[in-house]
């Protein structure tokens, strides 16, 4: 099968994630933090080691600074609702996914209130509307860095320097450019920064994490047993532990760190460059038949390596179905958990066929999708 899904889970991994996750389970299994046994001295070091490759890869200072989390989505619920309070008023965009619109939109019950700003066709956000949207109560700004529908790459450094400016925090989601794009949570003013572990950092699903800048207040939502202060009955403020309770996916975490490991070898350049070279061949193709729509910026540079097209009025779930059933080509279909994106770039009623590019896709096997596409828009004919 040809699979062309990475924006949903990279797949496959590398060989190594696949490695470290069996290894672990078979002669570190035991609970990190808990005991003082080899083995769960063990499993604690191979966490630790994972905060450590995190910060190099997005240079943060602390290791103890970073939350694992079970995926992106948990990292930000735990950002938006654990900073903000009553009163409070968030800036986020129309292109965002609905783990961040859903949780803001939640908090609107508790007097929290938004602006969703309204993005251009393609998916771009206007620095000028954000500035707009600045009141005095603004306590967040909240934005993807790339759109999971078009790919749209999103200007992370400007945002961040006008959040710093008005004081707000700057929560940045991550989960189509970690891994992949260089992101500076110093450089570019990040106070929070929530990506998952299974998409271009390469690790297992069921892992993820959140970035907490020092000095930033953000409220724990669990309770429970940390390994660590088990004489009191209060949860204990002290980082990771804080937002940690239970026992951590070891086994995930370790596998993530094979993962991020890969990609310091590798080197971000060099993953980048082969995603966008994918990327751009594929749009160049796509614009070989004309029944096809495609959607977003149409550059490479410009996007992540998530194209969404359609084949003239056809329903994008039936399409994916048919690249499945008849051509062993896996893709998404449908709205992505993003509807207000499609209401965005005109596709709210059918959807989009999402195709993500991956690491270890090759231009061969866009060859084959682009031939897969004439066959259905002749049969369409």
């Amino acid at each position: 099968m040809i699979y062309l899904d990475n924006a949903a889970t990279t797949y496959p991994k590398p060989e190594a994630v696949y490695e470290a996750v069996l290894n672990h389970m078979k002669n570190a299994g035991a609970n990190p933090g808990r005991s003082g046994h080899k083995l769960a001295l063990e499993a604690g070091r191979g966490i630790f080691t994972v905060r450590e490759q995190l910060s190099e890869l997005f240079n943060i200072d602390n290791p103890m600074q970073i939350i694992f989390t079970a995926n992106a989505t948990e990292a930000l619920n735990l950002a938006i609702k654990g900073a903000l309070n009553k009163g409070d008023h968030v800036i986020t965009s129309s292109m965002e996914h609905n783990s961040v619109l859903r949780p803001i939109k939640a908090l609107e019950e508790i007097g929290i209130e938004n602006t969703i700003i309204q993005c251009d066709r393609t998916g771009y956000l206007n620095i000028e509307d954000v500035k707009r949207a600045l009141r005095k109560n603004t306590r967040m700004i909240a934005i993807t860095h790339a759109s999971n529908v078009t790919g749209t790459i999103q200007s992370i450094e400007a945002i961040g320097k006008i959040a710093r400016e008005s004081k707000a925090l700057f929560l940045v989601d991550a989960a189509q450019t970690a891994g992949v794009y260089e992101i500076d949570v110093k450089k570019m003013n990040i106070d929070l920064l929530a990506a998952p572990g299974h998409k271009g950092l390469m690790g297992p699903q069921g892992t993820g994490f959140l970035y907490i800048r020092e000095e930033v207040e953000v409220r724990h939502f669990k309770e429970g047993g940390t390994g660590s202060k088990s004489e009191e009955l209060i949860q204990p403020t002290i980082l990771p532990d804080r937002y940690e309770s239970g026992t951590l996916n070891t086994p995930g975490i370790v596998g993530l760190g094979a993962g991020i490991q890969f990609i310091l070898q590798e080197g971000l350049d060099k993953i980048r460059r082969h995603e966008e070279e994918l990327t751009q061949y594929f749009i160049k193709r796509l614009k070989e038949v004309e029944m096809v729509k495609i959607y977003g910026p149409q550059d490479a540079t410009k996007q992540a390596a998530v194209v969404s097209i359609n084949i003239g009025e056809e329903d994008s779930s039936e399409m994916a179905y048919i690249f499945d059933q008849m051509f062993e080509i896996a893709v998404r279909s449908g709205l992505h958990c993003a509807a207000m994106a499609h209401k965005t770039i005109g596709t709210f009623e059918q959807g989009t066929i999402r195709f993500g590019m991956g690491y270890f896709n090759k231009e061969e096997e866009i060859d084959v999708v682009i031939e897969a596409i004439k066959t259905i828009c002749e049969q369409l004919e």
